[in-house]
């Protein structure tokens, strides 16, 4: 493999905003490096997550962000495969963190609408919330109808009166 990378600069009307598409066998050091510089020269105000692993500080990029809860007294930040303490509030994050990605479900989580793979609106009136990763969480009731407005605000959900018309 060579260091070399070829880019293609397209250029049309079309596109309200610059979109990337990364074309590639399999995920690599360097891949995930293109990732991130373009992830912090486009979106600078949405910074990168500092967590606490066995002594060392480690930057989490908010795309990788499944969930952040409290358990307890203290606050974890879960990705795809791990799971991480961190310092701070839940208020503090909920400022910090993209708000078109992230939404306060409850006053224990902010969960990564982007890795949701599914909402079970229920009947009985509970929201669950299904990750890609295959953790499962729960909408208080009183943010059901926030996240309703959200997703149909941000993903085009709607109710069946209005999709009918």
């Amino acid at each position: 493999m060579t260091d070399m990378i070829d880019i293609n600069v397209i250029i049309d009307d079309k596109y309200v905003e610059p979109k990337v598409d990364i074309y590639t066998k399999s995920e690599t050091e360097q891949v995930r490096n293109i990732v991130y510089a373009i992830e912090n020269v486009s979106k600078s105000n949405y910074p990168p997550v500092t967590v606490y692993d066995e002594g060392k500080f480690m930057y989490i990029s908010q795309r990788d962000i499944y969930r952040i809860r409290t358990e307890g007294r203290n606050i974890y930040l879960d990705t795809k495969d791990n799971t991480y303490p961190v310092k701070g509030t839940m208020v503090g994050f909920e400022d910090e963190l993209d708000e078109e990605r992230f939404f306060r479900i409850s006053q224990s989580e902010i969960i990564n609408l982007y890795k949701v793979d599914c909402f079970d609106f229920n009947l009985a009136g509970t929201v669950s919330v299904k990750f890609d990763n295959g953790i499962v969480s729960w909408v208080a009731r009183r943010c059901i109808r926030q996240l309703r407005d959200k997703l149909k605000n941000s993903f085009g959900y709607g109710n069946r009166e209005e999709e009918s018309k």
